[in-house]
């Protein structure tokens, strides 16, 4: 994403590594279809970051460093849910905070929580995301925790399709957002000759 808003920071490698674990698949036959209901070529599938820890750690760097870069300390650090919560928990534990999600909706159930874990009004919080495409659900997010009293200057993320309707959304909310790389950047290391899983095109 370019706006005001909104720049990459993260070593270019990142999305090296995203193409070499297979996070990045292209289907130019048989469009992926996005939750925002976009068909798209390519998809980006950062849950399988969780699995290599070399990865995982670097992009628990980059969100600290976005941080520091802003001179920013969060009292609590907020997942979306489902694939923000695993590196909203490393951030937390990296940064010594609390660390909560928001749901997607409210349990039916219990408490009927959509913030789950330990908020208070007036509490800054930063919103860790693991994929940016049109924003709506980080968004959604954000709405959820400010409706409820908190202070939500910055989202945070893997990965951004570099969508201009994603760019209006945040400026809209007066949200600022910061991936740690993006399409354009994934495509440069495309050009560049890197090496595509052979399952990554179908």
């Amino acid at each position: 994403m370019n706006d005001r808003n909104s720049h990459s920071v993260a070593p270019r490698s990142l999305a090296a590594e995203l193409l070499r674990v297979g996070a990045v698949s292209f289907s130019p036959d048989q469009p992926y279809v996005w939750a925002s209901g976009i068909e798209s070529p390519v998809y980006c599938d950062n849950r399988l970051t969780m699995a290599f820890p070399d990865i995982r750690r670097q992009i628990t760097d980059g969100f600290q460093k976005v941080l520091e870069a802003q001179g920013l300390l969060p009292d609590v650090i907020v997942g979306t849910a489902t694939a923000g919560i695993p590196h909203a928990a490393w951030l937390a534990d990296r940064l010594g905070l609390p660390m909560a999600y928001v749901r997607s909706s409210s349990k039916r159930h219990g408490r009927r929580n959509q913030i789950e874990g330990r908020v208070k009004p007036g509490w800054t919080a930063v919103v860790v995301e693991d994929l940016i495409s049109t924003g709506g659900s980080s968004l959604d997010a954000v709405r959820v925790l400010r409706e409820a009293g908190l202070v939500v200057p910055l989202v945070v993320a893997i990965f951004s399709y570099a969508l201009p309707v994603a760019v209006a959304r945040f400026a809209a909310e007066d949200t600022s957002v910061v991936t740690l790389t993006n399409f354009n950047e994934l495509l440069e290391e495309v050009n560049r000759g890197r090496t595509l899983p052979d399952d990554a095109v179908t």
